[in-house]
């Protein structure tokens, strides 16, 4: 019998990865195994990932924000690597503003006979299928149309939304540390991108603002960011910055009644595990692609601030009105609304 191999390639951040799970899945129901070629922060989210047999790690100097040099080395070593491999074809996903081409030529290189991507330039002979989409599109649904035009689809009865392997892992806590039953209200302060994130003094004001309205409010956040919640948690949430690897994030929104968040990673992986989001979204880049999918979603920020679709990394507009204009009453009477629905 002869086994199926497809490589899917996504080579950037966490939320980037986890919004291709009905992509992978797809691409699972029609492969034999699939091997997920992620990009350092985002090979932990492809780990998640129902439909994902085994996960590669490669630093991409042209996809990357903070991008290593060319090595022509470090080249080398994956096209021989994917030589070995031998995958029957590839699936390259992009975002609308990336090029699949210079993967593809690699992945061309190295053998690969079948390949699919989104292309708005001339791929020449290095895409087989190249597809064409409206970038207005939800990212998950702009990935999944890659795959069907690829020739994979979903199995029957899979709702296309985000999801992650389960079960999850039980979060670690004694008797007298924080209560972790179910029901309480997560704030996630932090942002890859500076300019996606809501001012910590806001954050700060609206898990006061969540504890007098009488909800249990833990803070999460990565290991740089732990002074950060231990600000924005102060004596009336429970911090839990550095705390949680990223399926232990997971399985504490699981339990979460909303997630609290800007564009950012954890905004994906709340979706993914079903929970109800109150999303700071910063209009650098469109809610129409970017903002959470597929749950229960309150959006706050101003849509059409100055920076909007600029892509910014960093606030272009002094003060950040896009967020700074949004109160701890905004996030409690969103919350309530998520909650009592």
């Amino acid at each position: 019998m002869v086994s199926r191999t497809v490589l899917v390639a996504r080579l950037d951040s966490v939320g980037d990865v986890l919004v291709q799970g009905p992509l992978v899945r797809a691409v699972a129901a029609g492969a034999d195994r699939v091997v997920f070629l992620a990009g350092p922060a985002g090979a932990g989210a492809a780990r998640l990932l129902p439909g994902v047999d085994e996960v590669w790690t490669w630093a991409c100097p042209w996809i990357l924000g903070d991008p290593p040099p060319v090595d022509a080395d470090d080249l080398t070593v994956l096209t021989d690597r994917v030589r070995a491999l031998a995958p029957d074809e590839a699936v390259v996903s992009t975002s609308f503003h990336q090029s699949p081409l210079p993967l593809a030529l690699l992945l061309r290189t190295a053998g690969v006979p079948r390949i699919s991507a989104i292309s708005v330039d001339y791929p020449g002979s290095l895409l087989d299928v190249r597809h064409r989409v409206d970038d207005d599109l939800p990212e998950p649904e702009r990935a999944l149309s890659l795959a069907r035009a690829a020739g994979f689809d979903l199995p029957a009865g899979d709702d296309g939304r985000l999801a992650v392997r389960r079960p999850l892992p039980p979060v670690a806590h004694g008797p007298s540390g924080p209560d972790l039953s179910p029901g309480y209200i997560v704030v996630h302060p932090g942002a890859s991108v500076p300019a996606r994130a809501w001012p910590a003094h806001r954050c700060a004001e609206a898990v006061e603002a969540l504890a007098d309205a009488g909800h249990r409010v833990l803070v999460t956040g990565g290991p740089g960011e732990r002074a950060l919640t231990a600000a924005v948690a102060g004596t009336r949430g429970v911090d839990l910055g550095g705390a949680l690897g990223l399926a232990e994030l997971a399985a504490v929104l699981d339990s979460a009644a909303a997630v609290v968040v800007g564009n950012t990673g954890p905004a994906h992986l709340a979706a993914a595990v079903g929970t109800p989001v109150v999303s700071l979204f910063s209009p650098v880049v469109p809610a129409a692609r970017w903002a959470p999918y597929g749950v229960p979603t309150v959006l706050l920020g101003d849509q059409d601030a100055p920076c909007r679709s600029t892509r910014a990394r960093e606030c272009p507009v002094p003060g950040h009105p896009c967020l700074s204009s949004v109160t701890a009453a905004d996030v409690v009477a969103a919350v309530e609304k998520l909650v009592s629905a």
